[in-house]
């Protein structure tokens, strides 16, 4: 049975920032595993952990190298933390499976509201396409997005998305037909000015092979060239 607590795990070779982090998290009630190294950090990852928080820049293996690390075994959020806010170390974040990206110096408000808005979505699973309201459920085709257990499913699979990939479908199927920019996704999901258009791209582009969506004739996301994107 799944643990009633939520898991973080913190990784980051600034000791003080460890501890402002923990102390910060373990006053909201999270339970807190902290390492100094990426390496660890992969070491320590499992089933069990609902959120990472992955420094960018420590020494041996980088944040970016161990996010990739733990993407590819697990679908848990990850938010990368750095002191660089240029366009290509987000969309590097982002390529490597991160959720979210919060540059240095932050504040610990701005940190706790991204952390709880990740963790209200937690883990995907399988929708009970009986017992959910139709009020609670987007559906295109075969592809069913369920509200209420923030859940995704095609056919009736599931399919494991990320947080940020979850929200960017939602806002499309939320507004069937609307347009939506680069700058317009990115601001809606994380409350931010826009960066630049290439790491909406990227997530879009994951959505879509998961989705099974062929890119150059798209049967759920469909390009606007050069305004942006939409679904039927």
């Amino acid at each position: 049975m799944k643990h009633e607590k939520k898991y973080i795990l913190i990784a980051d070779d600034e000791r003080e920032i460890r501890e402002v982090l923990t102390l910060l998290l373990a006053g909201e009630g999270y339970e807190v595993i902290s390492v100094e190294n990426g390496v660890a950090a992969a070491e320590a990852a499992c089933a069990e952990i609902d959120l990472y928080i992955l420094d960018v820049n420590m020494p041996g293996q980088n944040g970016f190298v161990t996010g990739a690390d733990i993407r590819r075994r697990f679908e848990t959020p990850i938010i990368f933390l750095t002191a660089y806010s240029a366009e290509s170390d987000k969309v590097m974040g982002f390529a490597a499976g991160a959720d979210d990206y919060i540059v240095k110096p932050f504040s610990n408000v701005e940190l706790l509201m991204r952390v709880k808005a990740i963790l209200r979505r937690g883990k995907a699973s399988v929708p009970d396409t009986e017992s959910r309201s139709s009020a609670g459920r987007l559906v295109l085709g075969d592809l069913i997005l369920d509200k209420n257990s923030q859940s995704v499913s095609k056919d009736g699979q599931s399919i494991a998305l990320t947080y940020t990939e979850y929200k960017i479908l939602e806002l499309l199927l939320s507004n069937r037909k609307r347009i939506f920019s680069l700058d317009q996704i990115y601001e809606s999901i994380w409350n931010d000015n826009a960066v630049g258009d290439s790491a909406i791209m990227v997530h879009v582009k994951n959505l879509r092979k998961k989705l099974g969506d062929n890119s150059r004739d798209p049967k759920y996301i469909k390009t606007a060239w050069g305004r942006g994107y939409y679904v039927d």
